[in-house]
């Protein structure tokens, strides 16, 4: 069995580093198939969809268990390289290997002849490289094709292992899927898929000289297998409807954990897809003659439900549970009270967190000005993590430094406050959202909101019936999810874990996955045609 070479103190500097910084940036970051992923000193091929730039690869390296693989090397584009930037150093001191693209270079040529030998040597002494095979980081709402490099690496280990009858090397399959990449205190679900295992005695038809047709199957099935853990869509649009079903489905609330709304989400996108497909089928045919697709149909009605509902600036849960105005009048009142309070207790943490916020919505601000929003969106939380890293070093150490005299007690206590102070003002941004959600139904017409409850009565009675009906989902996911949820991450359980919760030291307990740290919902999708 290889023996892995011991992990670079930077490595571990990095990993525990942007572990911090990724708990701080993302409320909750639940990782399942950890049993997935093979053990250290077995080669093994990490692949994940790539929306988010360098965040995806630190995302990785913190999600893989330390007991499982100790360390996971890395791949960037070369044009990372060699520049006088944090950033550039992070890849540098992580021993990330270089990967040339062609459109970086103004001939179009990229050699990777040593980033591939370099890959090779790592892999034959039992480590696990990274390699994003969609090839560049982009936000879209699908995954691009794969690039057929990874099958031909494992083709390659293969050829020169022919000989050896124990050797084996896997191609573990990720999916990344953020609620919203660039959003502070967002969520973000790590799926590791099982993995893909490869011999030389059992995969003859990967050996050189092989037919190109077997490589491209194994990337068919790597896409299969990255795209069925996440959302995947030809547009924007269709995911929006998809996620306006599941809560209309499994109401706010529902003690649903990340991946099963994940997992529901994408069930309902499948289903739209597929009604989107054959109504473009369908859309050369005589009006008269054209057969109603109601997947299709129904997806347009909540999509249009969805954007009355954003204008008006109300949510879904707010019709579904109608309210009398005294009731209303009176929830407000217990909201802004518990806003204020919250707030109160966490302004001298904020005071800490006041030049960290400033930087990074300096950096960020600038940054957008660079390029076009396709080539832009990618590494925003790439850049409010590195500058939220950087800014929050140096305000730690002038809190130590002004506090020379009692720094042991400092060290400790202004990490402390800056973390509790957060998560209170979480818990008071959350609080104030209520109160102003409460407030805009005082200044919606009556009659409009009677409309819209009709609505989504209509809708609820639709989407229930193509959720049990048509794709076996669950009659009662309020009742379903409670008892065969599992481990139950970032989740309120519980009238007294509610309360409590809000004093937690770990994280606030979510009762909506799409949460961030906003006084509104948000949609921030690029266009379409971006």
């Amino acid at each position: 069995m290889p023996i892995e070479p011991p992990v670079p103190w930077s490595y571990v500097l990095i990993r525990i580093l942007f572990r911090i910084v990724l708990k701080i940036f993302y409320g909750t970051i639940v990782v399942e198939g950890v049993e997935n992923i093979p053990q250290t000193g077995r080669p093994c091929i990490v692949c994940a969809n790539h929306t988010n730039s360098l965040t995806d690869a630190l995302v990785l390296v913190t999600s893989i268990p330390s007991k499982r693989r100790n360390m996971l090397h890395l791949t960037a584009k070369s044009s990372q390289f060699g520049k006088k930037t944090l950033t550039s150093w992070l890849i540098e001191a992580a021993g990330t290997v270089p990967i040339q693209r062609r459109k970086d270079f103004a001939e179009g040529v990229a050699n990777n002849d040593a980033a591939m030998a370099k890959l090779r040597q790592t892999l034959e002494m039992g480590d696990a490289v990274c390699l994003f095979p969609e090839g560049a980081s982009r936000y879209h709402p699908t995954i691009a094709p794969l690039k057929s490099g990874v099958a031909r690496l494992v083709s390659a280990m293969l050829s020169r292992n022919r000989n050896n009858a124990d050797f084996e090397i896997s191609i573990l399959t990720c999916s990344i899927t953020y609620m919203h990449r660039q959003h502070f205190r967002s969520d973000v679900l790590v799926t590791f898929h099982p993995p893909l295992n490869f011999r030389p005695k059992d995969n003859t038809e990967l050996l050189e000289p092989v037919n190109f047709d077997n490589i491209l199957n194994v990337t068919a099935h790597m896409h299969r297998q990255i795209a069925n853990g996440t959302f995947d869509a030809p547009s924007w649009d269709l995911i929006r409807a998809a996620k306006m079903a599941t809560p209309i489905y499994a109401p706010l609330g529902t003690a649903m954990s990340l991946g099963d709304y994940v997992r529901v989400t994408r069930t309902f996108l499948e289903a739209f897809k597929v009604g989107r497909l054959l109504s473009t089928d369908l859309a050369g045919q005589e009006a008269g003659d054209r057969p109603k697709n109601e997947n299709d149909q129904l997806r347009e009605d909540l999509q249009a439900y969805q954007s009355e509902l954003y204008q008006l600036r109300i949510r879904d849960d707010r019709i579904r549970r109608p309210l009398s105005r005294p009731v209303i009048m009176y929830r407000m009142v217990l909201r802004l009270c518990w806003a204020s309070f919250l707030l109160t207790i966490s302004l001298g943490g904020l005071a800490l967190w006041l030049p960290v916020a400033a930087t990074t919505f300096y950096a960020v601000h600038n940054f957008k000005k660079t390029g076009p929003i396709w080539d832009t969106w990618d590494e925003i939380a790439q850049y409010k993590l590195v500058y939220g890293l950087v800014s929050g070093l140096l305000v730690y150490t002038a809190a130590i430094f002004v506090t020379l005299p009692i720094f042991p007690i400092t060290s400790v206590a202004v990490p402390v406050l800056m973390w509790m102070s957060l998560r209170w003002f979480e818990d008071a941004v959350s609080a104030a959202r209520a109160f102003v959600a409460l407030g805009r139904l005082l200044f919606v017409d009556p009659a409009t909101l009677s409309r819209l409850r009709t609505t989504r009565a209509d809708l609820h009675g639709r989407v229930v019936n193509l959720a049990v009906q048509g794709l076996g989902l669950p009659d009662d996911p309020e009742r379903y999810f409670v008892m065969y949820r599992g481990e139950d991450k970032g989740r309120v359980v519980g009238g007294w874990a509610s309360n409590t919760n809000y004093f937690s030291v770990r994280r606030r307990r979510k009762r909506d996955w799409n949460e961030t740290l906003r006084l509104y919902e948000q949609f921030d999708y690029p266009p379409e045609d971006s």
